[in-house]
């Protein structure tokens, strides 16, 4: 097959990706007048499919006299320029010698990758990797490392997770965010040791079918890693990579740009090193190709880079020293705009460079939603001083997860106040109304919601301590509840009630908060430590700080 009839076939596949595989395409396809119909070359690279069958492949009816092609094909093919495709074997082969060769040199010492190399337990190295992928989604590694070390002190093996209670898994997790994470890696743990006899499934296919929580990329990044399977990932350093080296400048969550992108990555991963190459590809993004200010003087394959080839052009073109040359190539499809460049919406920005790419995707703004909390505390009970926490339901946002009473409001409602009381009295029994107090509110923006909490504080002075609760409650001690299982959230509102306390100083100015005003004049302590809790948007890591 010629590297043209390849090109067209990768496109074709792209383009039809679910499309029938086998007699039954075939019949379709002898159907249609002028077609032939012919199996793929053994030789040509394979994109993975969008359900992660991996090796198989929609077939590419080959024609002869032209290369004739349904109309549907022939406009996919005048909108696809091969400038942005791997078009032979050699520069395929440039690219995987050059990242690998780079990352054997400058890869980071990361205890995830040290399992991996030194374990020869098979199901352990996949349970390691498989914590690490989980772990590093929306998360930086810098956050991660700790947890990682924690966790796999604590559950060194599946059967160690499989048996860990909920409680346990969320406590750990907690303050990492995206908390569902925690919880389905504990399903899947059961789910081996229960119904796969302890054993990880062995493929991209079988990991992403029979584990919950597992996608496609996590399941390549197992697959590759731990098994040595030849299969691509894309994540969003990937993504990155592919984009500026192939100057692909269309919306990547477009769909047919997604698995244009994994049919690149399907293209390039190395059959020899499959899970080092797709390391080298991610550490390239997370540490050289980053998204503001790349260090492309220090990148391994900055000669097969089109965005840099790009750069060079455009700063070559401004002196005139190499105006109207047709030396560099550039993008150039016969009719109509290119489906992967830029778009005319869109167009380059000089200022920018390489980062013109990829494109932004945009996001929709998150959903506003308020609630009304209270920190409710018995400072003379039994053994302490102890606050109240409730459980959150076993689904839904932070679920299974402890946080002060709450409920749920209007941004324009008037009665939190009653509504809230009555909420904690459900929990403690008959409380002093009067106490009921408002300190101020946190403002934590979680994946897709930006939630306002009102902050309430109740004392409870000169009471009979409370001895009972109902099931899903409990009484902890101040250093209980900063281990507990508890969002990020509840510990910036129990910063704002700690703040407020007399003789206490705490605070954040990380905390998004604000104090109600109107009150009697405060003294010039209690200025210096209002200072500290000015309404502010949200401040945390750029990336974990709404993983919730």
């Amino acid at each position: 097959m010629t590297p043209r009839v390849s090109s067209l076939c990768r496109l074709w596949a792209m383009r039809k990706p679910r499309a029938a595989v086998g007699s039954g395409h075939r019949k379709q396809a002898a159907s249609q007048e002028g077609r032939k119909k012919r199996a793929l070359g053994s030789s040509q690279a394979k994109p993975s499919d969008p359900d992660g069958r991996a090796g198989k492949i929609p077939e590419c009816p080959e024609v002869s006299a032209g290369l004739a092609r349904q109309p549907e094909e022939v406009v996919l093919q005048a909108s696809i320029s091969p400038y942005h495709l791997f078009r032979d074997t050699a520069e395929v082969t440039a690219f995987r010698g050059k990242l690998l060769s780079w990352y054997d040199r400058e890869k980071r010492d990361l205890p995830w990758r040290r399992r991996a190399e030194d374990e020869v337990d098979l199901d352990r190295r996949a349970y390691a990797v498989w914590v690490s992928e989980v772990m590093l989604q929306q998360t930086q590694v810098a956050t991660v490392i700790n947890y990682y070390t924690r966790w796999m002190q604590k559950w060194p093996t599946l059967q160690d997770l499989a048996s860990a209670s909920l409680e346990e898994v969320n406590q750990l997790w907690a303050g990492l965010g995206y908390y569902s994470r925690g919880r389905r890696l504990r399903e899947g743990a059961q789910k081996v040791v229960e119904e796969l006899g302890g054993h990880m499934p062995r493929t991209a296919e079988t990991l992403q079918r029979l584990l919950p929580g597992v996608g496609r990329y996590t399941a390549g990044a197992i697959a590759s890693i731990a098994f040595g399977q030849a299969t691509g990932v894309v994540d969003g350093n990937v993504v990155r990579v592919l984009c500026r080296v192939r100057a692909i400048g269309a919306d990547p969550g477009n769909t047919v740009i997604s698995q244009q992108l994994w049919s690149l990555a399907q293209q390039l991963v190395d059959p020899a090193r499959p899970g080092d190459f797709n390391q080298a590809a991610m550490e390239l993004g997370a540490t050289l190709c980053t998204p503001q200010r790349p260090h492309c003087t220090q990148c391994p394959v900055q000669s097969l880079c089109r965005a840099h080839q790009r750069v060079e052009r455009e700063q070559l073109s401004a002196s005139r020293s190499l105006l109207g040359s047709p030396d560099v190539e550039e993008c150039a499809p016969t009719t109509g705009q290119c489906q992967l460049c830029l778009p005319t919406t869109e167009p380059w920005d000089r200022t920018l460079g390489v980062a013109n790419f990829p494109r932004k995707a945009s996001r929709r703004p998150p959903r506003e939603e308020c609630s009304a909390t209270c920190v409710l505390e018995q400072p003379r009970a039994l053994g302490g001083a102890r606050i109240l926490l409730v459980q959150r339901p076993k689904s839904g946002l932070l679920a299974g997860l402890w946080e002060f009473p709450s409920v749920t409001l209007e941004p324009s409602e008037k009665n939190q106040y009653e509504a809230l009381l009555q909420e904690l009295q459900s929990w403690a029994g008959p409380l002093p109304a009067a106490h009921l107090r408002h300190l101020g509110e946190v403002v934590h923006i979680f994946s897709h919601i930006k939630l306002t909490y009102q902050v309430y504080g109740l004392t409870l002075e000169g009471q009979s301590p409370v001895t009972t609760t109902p099931p899903g409650a409990r009484w902890l001690t101040r250093e209980e509840f900063h281990t507990a299982a508890v969002s990020t959230a509840m510990k910036k509102v129990f910063r704002v009630y700690e703040g407020q306390q007399p003789g206490t100083c705490k605070g954040s100015k990380r905390s998004q908060v604000s104090i109600p005003s109107g009150r009697k004049k405060t003294s010039r302590g209690q200025q210096v430590l209002d200072s500290f809790f000015q309404p502010l948007v949200s401040t945390d890591a750029p990336i974990n700080s709404v993983a919730e």
